[in-house]
């Protein structure tokens, strides 16, 4: 208790305990720490008699402490009363760290997942990290080629990609990190042994470091360097715990976007072998192709061709065109096996009934149980013209487009590749003079559902009228309007796979010497 004239008149055990000084007839000013005789001197100015005044604040030694005040009453005299506010405070101050903690790794997980980018999924991390945990930090990721990819991000926020032929033993266990072992302690770590690469010209001197691991999926995705300057307090260990929980979900983040770029490259690789070739003139001979997948976000599918020019003067070029049965990747797989085994089968291309009956064998004894149509087109130029030589198997017939705007089915029949174990092919010859083409199509084309109320097919009729209005056309020419008018006919609705190959006789030319 405190009279008017600010002398202490009456102490507790508790106080004199708290504040030595603090005995009867003692003045306040000097017993008690400044910020309480401020608020006392406060109080009493601003109140009049029984109104309390507010509570105050501060600390005695390394405690903190709530002054609560009552009175004054009618003698002047105020009554305070003190209570240890550290626990509740520092809990307090537990929970702002750890909500602010789970709002950082809240944003580091969007900002990480935001992008399957490995390269910036590395930024990211580094300038996360240099804004959050520590004043630099470095993402490097394994070797390649004995060069290791590093991002830097310094006090500025601006990451920079290095890629440097470094020893990580340099870095006190950074060889270990990269390797997904345990991080050593921030403790252990001499700041003064770290490299020129890792702090960086005008960072300052290095008052503490953390090296940790960025896990990923079975293998490391990398490590992560943390650096604060010696005006900043040094990692405690609760830092560090914190600095691995956020190494953990940029590591995840990182592998993820590195399986995919991996992925990618695996698919664009093996894509490009699935994709239709190009064709241009080969020997003399015009040849035209186009594809369009069912899909309309896909590149493959079932229905393909393939040129196969002559390897010697005298023999034939072969022209494939074929339809597996099915769609999308899986069917392109099998596309790429039925174009595969045909590649080997080139040296026995003038028998179509051998090549047939092998690919027949090769797909029976296959896990698959698909089937393939096909049209075996040997091409070879004869003076002005082109003789052709047409094998059917289970395909549509192809059409021939005379010079007098006639359009003639080529009567090759036989059987589907890969359901009966013997097969029964027919091989056709025909003849093309100057300015005529024979046209290979896929059922696609004949088959696509559409027309003014969206539920007529095609056909092979309509097919056939249209072509006889285009006699004379150029290869090319000819399987742009087959495409054309087969997407005009199914409009927005769904359509299969569908594929053209025209095969023309140059009008006007001579056969190359």
């Amino acid at each position: 208790m405190v009279d008017v004239t600010g002398t202490i008149t009456e102490s507790n055990t508790a106080a004199r305990v708290l504040f030595q000084h603090a005995g009867p007839g003692t003045p306040l000013d000097g017993a008690v720490p400044a910020w309480l005789s401020r608020a006392h001197a406060a109080l009493t100015r601003a109140t009049g008699s029984g109104a309390d005044g507010e509570v105050a604040h501060g600390t005695v030694g390394d405690r903190v402490y709530e002054a609560y005040p009552s009175g004054p009453d009618e003698h002047g005299r105020v009554v305070w009363w003190l209570a240890d506010d550290t626990e509740h405070r520092l809990a307090a101050e537990a929970l702002r760290l750890e909500r602010e903690r789970t709002e950082f790794l809240v944003e580091a997980s969007n900002s990480l997942l935001s992008s399957l980018n490995l390269d910036r999924c590395t930024e990211v991390t580094a300038r996360l990290a240099a804004r959050h945990l520590a004043d630099a930090a470095l993402v490097i990721t394994p070797a390649v080629h004995r060069r290791h990819p590093v991002v830097y991000c310094g006090p500025d926020g601006e990451p920079v990609r290095d890629d440097l032929a470094v020893d990580p033993a340099q870095v006190p266990g950074l060889a270990e990190a990269l390797q997904g072992f345990p991080p050593m302690p921030s403790r252990w770590i001499d700041p003064a042994a770290a490299p020129a690469w890792v702090v960086r010209e005008g960072f300052g001197a290095v008052g503490s470091m953390v090296v940790t691991s960025l896990p990923g999926h079975g293998v490391p995705a990398g490590a992560l360097i943390l650096l604060r300057r010696t005006e900043h307090a040094a990692f405690s260990e609760g830092e560090e715990v914190f600095a691995r929980l956020f190494a953990g979900r940029a590591g995840a983040a990182m592998s993820a976007a590195g399986l995919y770029a991996e992925q990618t490259s695996i698919t664009e690789t093996l894509m490009r072998e699935l994709l239709p070739p190009r064709v241009q003139e080969v020997d003399g001979v015009e040849l035209a192709a186009g594809y369009r997948p069912s899909g309309e976000g896909e590149r493959v599918g079932g229905d393909f061709y393939d040129v196969h020019p002559r390897s010697a003067e005298g023999e034939e070029s072969l022209v494939v065109l074929g339809d597996v049965c099915g769609k999308g990747l899986e069917a392109a797989v099998l596309t790429g096996k039925i174009r595969t085994t045909l590649q080997a089968l080139l040296p026995m291309a003038a028998d179509h009934g051998r090549v047939l009956r092998l690919l027949n064998g090769t797909l029976l004894n296959g896990e698959r149980t698909r089937f393939v149509t096909l049209v075996l087109t040997s091409v070879r130029r004869t003076g002005d013209g082109v003789e052709l030589r047409l094998t059917s198997a289970g395909h549509p017939a192809p059409f021939v487009v005379r010079a007098d705007r006639s359009v003639e089915p080529v009567p090759s029949k036989g059987t589907l590749i890969g359901v009966l174990d013997e097969i029964v092919t027919t091989t056709v010859t025909v003849t093309l003079a100057p300015g005529e083409t024979c046209l290979l199509y896929t059922d696609g084309i004949t088959e696509v559902m559409g027309g003014p109320l969206g539920d007529e097919m095609f056909g092979e009729a309509r097919l056939r009228e249209e072509l006889e209005q285009c006699a004379g056309m150029p290869a090319r020419a000819l399987v742009e309007r087959v495409q054309m008018l087969a997407a005009q006919w199914v409009g927005t609705g769904h359509h299969d796979d569908m594929a053209v190959v025209a095969i023309s006789a140059p009008a006007g030319r001579k056969e190359p010497a």
